[in-house]
Formats: structure tokens, C-alpha cells, sequence
């Protein structure tokens, strides 16, 4: 902006008490910064300085001037350097929604560990359901959805955050509770809890395919509450549910987890959309990719 830069030069001069030096230490032509002060003092309709063969003097409004101006092009280097942080992605908002299965690890890990490494940014965390994370990172309600396998569609993508090994989790004194871990076709003959899947269509359709992959047709028994922390038909006994192994972190009292066998792993997946995403997205991503990285979350499917 010209009408700083012309402030920049007539503070030189106000300083240094003479155009001559003010020019050497600026590195310009003397006239040219004579023209830029007399510009200056064209466009605020005042005499800044008085000159004479000999010396120059400050007005009153150039006194003002020189008190106050170092304040306003301090200010206005603190907006540019906060711009810069915009556009390099150190400053911004960003909305991550996520499911309960994310909640018990993976987007606490993510989440305190990209505040560590972005501290200007402003990271708000919603919780939501597999099929309302797409949909709404779609229509923009969020930057960034933790979702379970999902099916991204047009305009959405995806990016791999964890292959998180699978369990079942079941009531304490349940038959198979006693074993080190479970093979899925043990389960045959047993109610399998899971999200209708209009609330986590990717999730569903996983689950369903490892059951048949096992020799079988699950029998389903669908949640009837998006959001049940105490995992209320298993908690009954009424059936088993297939979950992740960040779930044996704090299952609800009475409920114990086991491992599949064999070794089984269910994507959880960053979804974003495609165009359009703001620099301090890309950062957050960046990072989250780099605590999958470091946490070994990213290993080879199925492991």
C-alpha cells in the first residue's frame, strides 16, 4: 500500500532529521523520497516538515505524526504476519467430526497432538454419525469427518488414518469371554449389533462382508440409539458387537473384549473434500497423517 510505504519513508526522515541520510538508510534516491513526503503531505492535506537551507523541522502535525505512525505500520505488520500464517496454514478454523468408535482414541490422539504442533489453530470437534460426517463434510457443515470405512461420494476423498484391529465385544460372562481371542464364525449362532445401515453404510457393509468371508450370514440386531456409551444389548446380553481395539481402552462395566482370529483390521479414514480446502485444513491433515505415521497405525491391511 502506497500510502504506508509513504509512511515508512516520512518516519525515516523524521528520525533521522535529514533526507540524505534518511535516503542512504532506506537505500532510495534522494529526490525520490523528497516526492514521496511531499506526496504524503498532498494526500493528508498538512504540512508534515518545514524546510530551509539548513535544517528541517517537524509541524505539529508532523510531531503527531511521529508519535503515533510507528504504532499504526506495527499493527499493520502484525495483520500481515497473521495473514501469512493464514495462507501458510499456521492460523485458521477447522470442524472434525467424528463417531463414538473414533472417540475412545483415535481422535483424542489426533486432536491433542495436532494442538501441540498447530497451536494457531482453532479446532472444533463434533460428534457424529458415519453417514452424517459424509454428508456434512459434503455440504460443508464440516472440514473433516473420522469415519469407519466410508463410502465416499462425488466431490469427497478420502485418506487412510488407521487400520484399526477388530474385536468383539461382549458381556463378561459370555461363552467365548474366556478365550485369548475369537474367530468370527464362533459367532454364527449369535445376535451381531450394528448400526442400521442408513447411520454407517461403509461400516455396515465391512462388517457383513467379514461374516460372509467366515462362512456366514450374520444375524443383526440393529441399534436403536445413534450414541449408547453403555452398549446397552451387549451390556443384556442380547447380542455381541464387532469393535474396534481402541474400544478396550474403558468398556463399560460388565463387558470385556477379545480379538479376532485371525488378525483382523477395519479402515479409519480421514474425509475430506476434494476441492476447495482451506489452507490450514491441508495443515491439519498433514499432521494427522504424521501422528498415523508415528503411532504405527498405518500398517498392512488385515494385520
Amino acid at each position: 500500500m502506497s500510502e504506508l510505504r509513504r509512511l515508512r519513508y516520512f518516519l525515516a526522515v523524521a528520525n533521522e532529521r535529514s533526507f540524505t541520510r534518511a535516503a542512504e538508510r532506506l537505500h532510495i534516491a534522494q529526490p525520490a523520497l523528497s516526492r514521496q513526503v511531499r506526496q504524503l503531505e498532498r494526500e493528508l492535506g498538512v504540512e508534515l516538515l518545514r524546510r530551509t537551507t539548513h535544517e528541517m523541522e517537524l509541524t505539529d502535525a508532523g510531531r503527531h505524526l511521529v508519535e503515533h505512525g510507528p504504532q499504526v505500520l506495527a499493527g499493520v505488520d502484525r495483520l500481515w504476519e497473521q495473514m501469512r500464517a493464514y495462507g501458510a496454514g499456521e492460523q485458521g478454523g477447522v470442524v472434525v467430526g467424528y463417531g463414538m468408535s473414533a472417540a475412545y482414541e483415535t481422535a483424542p490422539h489426533v486432536l491433542e497432538r495436532v494442538a501441540r504442533e498447530l497451536p494457531g489453530l482453532a479446532v472444533e470437534s463434533r460428534v457424529v454419525t458415519g453417514g452424517d460426517a459424509l454428508a456434512t463434510v459434503g455440504d460443508g457443515g464440516i472440514d473433516v469427518g473420522i469415519v469407519r470405512c466410508p463410502l465416499a461420494g462425488d466431490g469427497l476423498e478420502t485418506r487412510l488414518l488407521r487400520r484399526e484391529p477388530q474385536g468383539i465385544l461382549m458381556r463378561h460372562d459370555h461363552a467365548l469371554a474366556a478365550a485369548p481371542a475369537v474367530a468370527l464364525a464362533a459367532l454364527r449362532e449369535t445376535l451381531l449389533l450394528l448400526h442400521p445401515r442408513a447411520e454407517s453404510p461403509g461400516h455396515y457393509d465391512a462388517v457383513i462382508a467379514l461374516c460372509r468371508a467366515a462362512g456366514f450370514e450374520p444375524r443383526v440386531l440393529e441399534r436403536t440409539l445413534p450414541f449408547d456409551l453403555a452398549q446397552t444389548p451387549v451390556a443384556a446380553g442380547r447380542a455381541v458387537a464387532v469393535v474396534g481395539a481402541s474400544a478396550r481402552l474403558d468398556p463399560p462395566t460388565g463387558l470385556v473384549w477379545r480379538p479376532l482370529a485371525p488378525a483382523t483390521t477395519l479402515d479409519v479414514e480421514l474425509v475430506v473434500r476434494a476441492a476447495g480446502r482451506s489452507p490450514a485444513l491441508d495443515r491439519f491433515l498433514a499432521a494427522a497423517e504424521r501422528v498415523a505415521a508415528e503411532l504405527g497405525w498405518l500398517g498392512p491391511p488385515g494385520a
